[in-house]
């Protein structure tokens, strides 16, 4: 597994827009505080030609999209690309994304959401690790969110501690999603945290390799050539694999197929564990609640739920193909990464 470097001061972090872009002034008042807040801490932000674009929810056509983030490529001094946001059409730009290019000069990419149609390509084609954690527009908010604190200190290794780099879950969590008058107003945050292990013994570490993402976008890439999963998990079976989902709107139904399609193409073979994030809308069809769906399909290793992972903020910053660790007990949880 390859790990770009670490960030350093006076480092650039460049800012494309791989699927929806932005279209109002105040997520350009998110945007431009948001730039503020890395120019504070001593980085460099450039921004590309897109991400103040939104038609028919797209930033561009696939094309303009990957030219826009394999330029950044290109440029040895940017080591951090945080993608604008997310949105629906990510996929319309892999055909033009370069990744021979990223395999010349790996360097961290990160988003959530509709960017797992490049998280997930990326490390299991070109095994580089990924960051799957907040977009760009996250970090316009007045004041950062502990979570978007360790999400740095995760990029600058400034987190690493003996043994990995340790995230406990939150406090609190926003349940829903509100409309901003600003721009930079923070999360909204109403409801306790509380994880819960449905499958396995609570309190034993659950161990494997991270993968991972928004289960609606991995269920697009299974079968094409962007899916390489299968060779990946074998490549990394004697690790196992530690998978991370979540959902933004899958049903009980559709949750049920799409889980039931991701194990018969055989991913989940050397699966060790699944940690599961808030899904962000989920409908009960047939009375079937979300933990009966997984527990249907999902057999023999243990499952973790409401983890903070995915569209309900605040989340953790997982980093994809590094190997994972994660505790749930009392309703609480600790991961804890190391990049080997």
């Amino acid at each position: 597994m390859i790990y770009p470097e670490f960030l350093k001061k006076d480092d650039m972090i460049a800012v494309p827009a791989p699927s929806d872009g932005n279209g109002n002034q105040t997520d350009y008042n998110r945007l431009d505080n948001a730039v503020l807040h890395f120019n504070n801490k001593g980085y460099q932000v450039i921004e590309g030609p897109l991400v103040r674009t939104s038609v028919k929810g797209r930033s561009g056509d696939g094309k303009a999209r990957g030219e826009e983030i394999n330029t950044f490529l290109k440029n040895k001094d940017i080591k951090w690309l945080i993608s604008s946001g997310g949105g629906d059409f990510l996929v319309e730009m892999l055909p033009y994304f370069d990744y021979e290019a990223i395999k010349a000069n790996p360097v961290w990419f990160q988003g959530f959401s509709d960017n797992t149609g490049l998280t997930h390509s990326i490390t299991t084609c070109c095994d580089i690790a990924t960051v799957y954690g907040s977009n760009f527009t996250a970090f316009g908010m007045d004041n950062w969110h502990s979570s978007l604190e360790d999400n740095l200190k995760i990029m600058t290794g400034e987190g690493l501690m003996e043994g990995g780099f340790l995230q406990e879950s939150f406090d609190l969590y926003e349940d829903g999603y509100y409309d901003r008058v600003t721009g930079l107003e923070e999360y909204v945050l109403t409801e306790p945290v509380v994880l819960k292990q449905i499958a396995g013994e609570e309190g034993k570490p659950v161990e494997g390799r991270l993968l991972g993402g928004c289960l609606d976008v991995l269920l697009n890439i299974l079968g094409t050539r962007y899916d390489n999963t299968l060779a990946f998990i074998e490549k990394y079976k004697e690790d196992g694999i530690l998978w991370y989902l979540e959902s933004f709107a899958l049903s009980s139904d559709a949750l049920t197929r799409g889980l039931w399609q991701l194990k018969e193409a055989g991913w989940f073979q050397h699966a060790k564990g699944f940690l599961f994030g808030r899904p962000a809308f989920y409908q009960e069809n047939h009375g079937i609640p979300y933990e009966e769906v997984l527990t249907s399909v999902l057999k023999d290793v243990p499952i973790i739920m409401d983890t903070d992972i995915g569209h309900k903020a605040p989340t953790i910053t997982v980093v994809n193909g590094s190997m994972g660790s994660f505790v749930c007990k009392d309703g609480k949880g600790i991961l804890r990464m190391e990049f080997r």
